[in-house]
């Protein structure tokens, strides 16, 4: 069964060979690196999983490093960025999973008024005021000159800067609805021009900013966006959590969308769109949080890839 459409066509296939009795529960970020190995930050045992593009498993590391993962990404040398959001922390590792940086203090979040309920609006309307790092950070992204950009987005409603030696720069960002006001940051992603993307989830929205928070734009017709990414040509993926994914071209206009809103969920190709990442060739990668958010784990098809074949 083809999806998307135009020249944005894709096929499923069977990817993820898992060893048995292995699962990813939840796929927290996805990202692919120079040789188009998939890097998948997940809740299982093994926190990081790598695989080649045929789906075969390379190595697996990060045992008892996570409280809860949550947003990741790879650096063009092949370093690789993880958000912790139970721990409130941000983490650098070299390909074998040794840690090179950490950024907040472990177990210690800032005051935004946010308290942790039960109920997931009741704890996100808690939040009457951004904060300093870090609060339940949910994204992490780097530009060029290797700064580094995080979504604190759970317990927090603002984005934060860093220098590439871990220095803090700014915060910008406010609960809140209006043009740099966020209602949670979900993931951040940097373009080639150093525009910084961020997927203001609750806000139905992905917001673009400069290097310095300052507000370029946004778009919309989204339902809950969780993460977006961009090939080489410019084009933009979307993951939505409402189980849809989208492509858009560089200027803003929709060219696919596909996915299963109202379906029963144990038939739905989506439960819980939560990441999205692509590779050199144009094939897709859609993790979901499908146990965290409905129960079910989907095994090896907690992640998905979709062939481009147009």
């Amino acid at each position: 069964m083809p999806y998307g459409s135009g020249k944005y066509t894709y096929e499923l296939v069977e990817w993820a060979k898992l060893p048995p009795g292995l699962s990813f529960l939840d796929v927290g970020g996805i990202s692919t690196d120079a040789k188009d190995n998939v890097y998948v930050l997940n809740r299982s045992q093994y926190p990081i999983m790598v695989f080649d593009r045929e789906g075969n498993l390379i190595k697996k590391w990060g045992e008892g490093f996570f409280n809860r993962a949550h947003g990741s990404t790879i650096t063009p040398d092949g370093y690789i960025w993880c958000t912790d959001d139970r721990n409130h922390i941000v983490a650098k590792f070299d390909a074998d999973g040794k840690v090179l940086m950490t950024l907040g203090t472990k177990g210690q979040a800032t005051d935004t008024g946010y308290v942790r309920t039960w109920d997931f609006w009741e704890s996100l309307g808690r939040i009457v005021r951004a904060a300093p790092p870090f609060n339940r950070p949910t994204g992490v992204a780097l530009n060029s000159r290797g700064e580094i950009f995080i979504a604190d987005g759970y317990g927090n409603a603002a984005m934060h800067k860093f220098s590439a030696d871990g220095k803090f720069i700014l915060t910008w960002g406010a609960p809140g609805g209006r043009p740099g006001e966020f209602r949670l940051p979900h993931n951040c992603r940097v373009d080639k021009k150093d525009h910084v993307w961020v997927a203001d989830r609750e806000n139905h929205r992905l917001q673009i900013f400069d290097s310095k928070g300052k507000f370029l734009g946004q778009w919309t017709d989204f339902v809950r966006p969780t993460d977006c990414c961009f090939d080489k040509d410019g084009m933009v993926y979307v993951s939505e959590l409402s189980m849809r994914v989208s492509v858009w071209t560089p200027d803003g206009k929709l060219v696919a969308r596909w996915g299963n809103p109202g379906l029963n969920k144990e038939e739905a190709l989506f439960i819980a769109p939560h990441a999205v990442a692509v590779d050199s060739r144009g094939d897709l990668y859609v993790g979901e949080v499908s146990n965290t958010f409905a129960g079910i784990d989907k095994g090896a098809r907690t992640i998905q890839k979709f062939v481009r074949v147009k």
